[in-house]
């Protein structure tokens, strides 16, 4: 029984674009219950990613980077954004002007906190990245503004 269990979880796969290999491969969401992502995140990480946090601005560990790399997401590894796509937009988050693509995000209408926004959540596991305005630099137009603390940097 835990044989055929397993069969049917590979079976249910999303497109996830890999942006190391150039090439979007199918993937196993990720789920875990509320215990297992307190055991394997940080009071900090789970509070944004998992709860859907927000970090004070100033304060991410990523906010002022310039390395060259991924920033991927804190709780699966999706890769997200691309440091080639990460600008100063003065907010004191990270922001980014585009996704590594479209398979790898979902958006969702945010009514919290007495507004209306665009939520962006990882496609793989669902967290909770931060939030997408339409006030970037062209192009795109659009302004990835994300939680450090949902993100890790390769």
């Amino acid at each position: 029984m835990m044989n055929e269990n397993r069969n049917q979880k590979t079976s249910n796969t999303i497109p996830i674009f890999d942006a190391v290999a150039g090439a979007v491969r199918e993937v196993v969401p990720i789920v875990k219950t509320d215990e297992e992502w307190q055991a394997a995140l940080t009071p900090e990480q789970y509070a944004i990613a998992r709860k859907e946090g927000t970090e004070y601005a100033f304060t991410g560990k990523y906010h002022n980077g310039k390395e060259h790399g991924i920033y991927r997401c804190v709780c699966c590894g999706t890769d997200l954004f691309l440091s080639d796509k990460k600008f100063d937009s003065g907010t004191g988050w990270p922001s980014f002007s585009d996704p590594v693509s479209s398979l790898n995000i979902r958006t969702v209408t945010d009514s919290s906190q007495a507004m209306v926004r665009t939520e962006v959540r990882c496609a793989r596991c669902g967290a909770h990245l931060g939030h997408v305005f339409d006030d970037g630099p062209l192009p795109s137009g659009t302004r990835y503004c994300m939680n450090s603390a949902a993100l890790d940097f390769l």
